[in-house]
């Protein structure tokens, strides 16, 4: 027990560093990362990446609400945009969340480490969309929140990877997009959270909340150092190293997979 605890503090200490550092979601160093110490711990192997992805959408939700707070408190939330965004998010992330509780773990593996690929070539390419204009239609924001969702609530993400992109080509200024990203973590992790909370029912539940409530509080607490360690560190570069990780990582996954 000692070192699961251990390892689930040093899961939230990296995720935190990492969100601050470089903007990258904690679902990306979280799910790996339970995946392993679930399978030390002898979780049932049927349900490890269900309860990897639930647990980092469970863990998500107090990390939202620190990030959102304190671009609140900045002005830099749209607040409307959220609204709008908000229904088409949390119908995605429940609808992901039932996706997943009907995949094997192997196929919920692949498809994590198929989306770490893509993440992984984003980074490394340091592909950013060019600001578009404004002025989208309130009912598009609907299919765009549910299509955010989906994939945020099948992998165990907050979305930004997807909803800043989106938000900036939509003509948001770059700092506006992120912290409004922020404040569609929160939708986006309460569904989830609770889909799969739902639809693990009879399996006591596919979130292993001990991991919640060590991870959570030390990814919150290290995300403030981790954002003030971006004027001190080569960034770009450590970019590019952690594409490589997301890389070996996903393949890693796709491969175990497959076998």
């Amino acid at each position: 027990m000692g070192i699961s605890l251990a390892g689930y503090a040093a899961t939230g200490v990296l995720a935190g560093l990492l969100a601050g550092l470089m903007g990258v979601g904690g679902g990306l160093v979280m799910v790996p990362a339970l995946l392993v110490l679930f399978g030390y711990q002898g979780f049932d192997s049927a349900h490890l990446a269900q309860t990897a992805v639930g647990s980092s959408l469970a863990a998500i939700v107090p990390i939202s609400i620190a990030s959102l707070w304190s671009h609140h408190r900045r002005g830099a939330v749209e607040w409307p945009l959220v609204g709008w965004l908000a229904p088409g998010l949390m119908l995605g992330a429940w609808s992901g969340a039932w996706l997943a509780a009907q995949m094997s773990t192997s196929w919920l593996k692949g498809v994590f480490g198929l989306f770490l690929l893509a993440v992984s070539a984003q980074m490394a390419g340091g592909f950013r969309p060019a600001e578009g204009r404004g002025g989208a239609a309130w009912w598009s924001l609907l299919p765009v929140g549910w299509l955010i969702g989906l994939v945020s609530g099948l992998v165990g993400i907050g979305g930004g990877t997807m909803t800043v992109p989106y938000l900036h080509w939509r003509g948001r200024p770059l700092p506006r997009a992120v912290a409004t990203s922020a404040a569609c973590g929160l939708p986006i992790a309460l569904a989830g959270a609770a889909g799969f909370v739902h639809f693990g029912a009879d399996v006591h539940g596919y979130v292993h909340w001990p991991a919640v409530a060590v991870m959570a509080p030390f990814a919150v607490l290290c995300a403030p150092l981790g954002a003030r360690l971006t004027h001190a560190l080569p960034v770009a570069r450590l970019r590019r190293f952690f594409a490589l990780v997301l890389l070996a990582v996903g393949l890693r996954l796709i491969v175990s997979a497959a076998g």
